[in-house]
């Protein structure tokens, strides 16, 4: 967690130094002016401060978590954009203003006691306000790219107590820093922190899709550097640096570094030479400051105001909050049936919006809300129980809208549509029918049919040898045809009971890996790296051979449901991610990453004939996939060297995790195939 917390201990600790230095100034100056019963005005201003920080860290966080995902990604880019700026502004302006900071704010307060209270509590909201608004904005931003971590508010934390423990030493005069280093030292860090939050930044914003190039790499080392590492995760958590980065997250980074690093050091040079000013008296006699006019007794109870200027933020942060929450729209509870769907339903405001929605049949239902002209899906609840009320959320924009319900039997029933009148931007998913998916499931069986037909040809020399007695010619031989079947991985649930009989595995057999009913790839696996004999191997050999000959025969006429097409996308590599990289299949042949590579394989040509559809709905998945792809390839290919490939339990820890971040990355950016080629029932 240090890691992440680091970044945001360091400006815990800088803020709250500078902070605690300007309430410390304060304070000793109203006491050594014999004013110490305006000591409760500096910390009215201080409470303000504080609360209208915490305040502004709350409408941030709230009002970001009830956007989309695209919307919450570009507001924290641009957040952090304005983070780097107000980090960069203060660096700066604290290398300046450190030599003369307190007599500066002397002269404030001095001037604050003669003007009456009021301004006495704005000199100290306004001394403290700013350092905390920077630390609000820095803090969210460090924690969005931290995500679920608790290290940044721990560092934070932890940074703030420091400065206040020091802040309260310089004040006692117990302690003595040499504030100008100090500030120098910090500032140069902080520099590069705030460069790596930059980049982090311009990616959220090219991931919201404000800025482009969102998959032009300039650096992608995935493939050669553990994310997972310790070394890896204290780099990302405190520069922001990421084993893949974009050239505008590069450019932007190394373009910052040097020009606010050379002017800051720059500044420090030229400023370093300067004599120390005389020491200031400890103390000032009374008379040298006017103590201005006492403050009046009578008017108000002294808790009034600082409850006010904590409430008051407060309140208004809680308005933000709620009035930025997606709400009920108009209040609308819209009932779902097999003859009524929809009653209830206005035209709601455009934005984002909830609807509950109440099943008042007596089947359980599918509701989508669509464009009644496209059929294009605005959003979705699966099987609604009837006599059950679920929240559906959507964004509208302006357009027509309508209600389709799908009863588990039965038509579907459309209602009457409404329009939205006003601007913004919705994403609809364009409904996909069994006719879309027909060519590329046409594609998709004539390459299992040309796979099938190598296969039996494979599996014939593979039992050509056994017969023999050729074993090191049938291992090798055994591997190729193996990887054959392995890349028709979206054929697996059309193939029916022949699949168990090629590819099918030992486990809950009685008799394991010597059970009777033990047969094809795996069988012959197991006899081949086991010693058993050619004769052994004989009978399992044939069968295999005559199992895949009757595969091809029996595939043309099988039904290949075309929804298994985009199913099929997701769980060929989680079944990659279940079996393949653990070992758990290997039954003596350490080749487990072959069958994963073969895997791949298969999963790209899905890709392949999938591409016009998936295209056409969501432009960036395909190449973010691609990507991904090849990422995981390379990883495979430095695990073979020829014919001979490196065993799951025989690779370093660090090659093994990598393997498994990328493909748990590809299956990340796979998971929405399903959802965008669903087969939607629309009539």
């Amino acid at each position: 967690m240090w890691d992440d917390a680091f970044p945001s201990f360091l400006i815990g600790l800088r803020e709250g130094l500078e902070a605690g230095l300007i309430v410390s100034i304060l304070v000793a100056t109203l006491v050594r002016a014999e004013a110490r019963s305006r000591l409760p005005q500096v910390w009215t201003g201080v409470l303000a401060a504080i609360a209208v920080a915490m305040s502004f860290g709350a409408v941030l966080t709230f009002t970001a978590a009830s956007m989309p995902q695209t919307a919450q990604e570009a507001f924290g880019g641009t957040l952090s954009v304005i983070a780097v700026a107000f980090v960069t502004a203060m660096v700066f302006w604290m290398r300046r203003s450190a030599r003369n900071l307190s007599s500066e704010l002397k002269q404030k307060v001095t001037g604050a006691l003669a003007m009456g209270s009021g301004m006495l509590v704005l000199t100290s909201f306004l001394a403290v306000g700013r350092e905390g608004l920077e630390t609000a904005l820095f803090l969210w931003t460090t924690a969005q790219a931290a995500g679920e971590s608790a290290g940044p508010l721990t560092g934070a934390a932890i940074g703030l107590v420091l400065a206040a423990g020091l802040c309260w030493g310089l004040y006692r005069r117990v302690l003595k820093i040499n504030l100008t280093k100090f500030f120098t030292a910090t500032g140069v860090v902080l520099i590069v922190i705030a460069a790596g939050v930059l980049g982090y930044g311009l990616r959220d914003l090219q991931e919201g899709g404000v800025l482009p190039g969102r998959t032009a790499y300039a650096v992608d080392l995935a493939g050669s550097i553990d994310a997972g590492s310790w070394y890896s995760t204290l780099v990302q958590g405190v520069f922001n640096l990421m084993p893949t980065m974009t050239w505008l997250q590069v450019v932007a980074y190394v373009g910052y570094l040097v020009v606010v690093m050379t002017l800051f050091v720059r500044g420090v040079r030229a400023t370093a030479p300067k004599p120390k000013p005389k020491p200031e008296p400890a103390e000032r006699p009374a008379a040298e400051a006017p103590t201005g006019p006492r403050p009046r007794t009578g008017r108000r109870p002294a808790w009034v105001i600082p409850t006010a200027v904590v409430a008051v933020p407060a309140v208004i942060a809680g308005l933000a909050v709620a009035l930025g929450r997606p709400k009920p729209a108009g209040d609308q509870t819209v009932a779902v049936s097999e003859t009524d769907c929809g009653k209830g339903f206005t035209a709601p405001a455009p934005g984002r919006q909830t609807f509950r929605m109440h099943n008042t049949g007596r089947q359980a239902s599918e509701v989508y809300l669509v464009d009644p002209s496209t059929n294009a899906v605005y959003g979705e609840i699966e099987g609604l129980a009837p006599g059950t009320t679920r929240d559906l959320v959507a964004t509208v924009a302006g357009g027509t809208y309508a209600w389709r319900c799908v009863p588990a039997s039965g038509r579907a029933v459309t209602s009457k549509p409404v329009t939205v009148r006003g601007g913004g931007a919705a994403k609809p998913v364009t409904p996909v029918s069994e006719q879309d998916l027909a060519g590329p499931l046409k594609a998709y069986k004539a390459y299992v049919g040309h796979g099938l037909d190598t296969l039996v040809g494979q599996t014939g020399t593979l039992r050509r040898d056994i017969e023999g007695g050729h074993l090191d010619k049938a291992r090798t031989d055994w591997l190729t045809a193996h990887r054959t079947y392995a890349s028709l991985g979206a054929a697996y649930g059309t193939f029916e009971d022949f699949d168990k009989k090629i590819d099918g595995r030992a486990d809950g057999l009685p008799g394991g890996e010597h059970d009777k009913d033990f047969t094809g790839f795996l069988r012959l696996e197991y006899g081949l790296w086991h010693g058993q004999s050619a004769k052994e191997l004989t009978g399992p050999a044939r069968q295999l051979d005559t199992d895949a000959a009757g595969l091809r025969k029996a595939f043309p006429s099988q039904d290949f449901d075309p929804g298994d097409l985009p199913l099929r996308a997701h769980e060929i590599l989680e079944n990659t991610l279940q079996f393949e990289l653990t070992g758990d299949t290997d039954e003596g042949s350490g080749t487990n990453l072959a069958t994963a590579d073969a895997n791949l394989t298969g999963t790209r040509e899905l890709l392949t004939v999938l591409e016009p559809l998936l295209t056409s709905r969501s432009p960036r998945l395909l190449p973010t996939v691609d990507a991904d792809i090849d990422r995981v390839r390379k990883l495979l290919d430095a695990a073979h060297d020829g014919d001979h490939w490196t065993p799951v339990e025989k690779l370093p820890a660090a090659g093994r995790q990598r393997l498994d971040g990328a493909t748990g990355q590809l299956l990340e950016d796979l998971a929405p195939v399903p959802d965008l080629l669903e087969i939607r029932k629309s009539a």
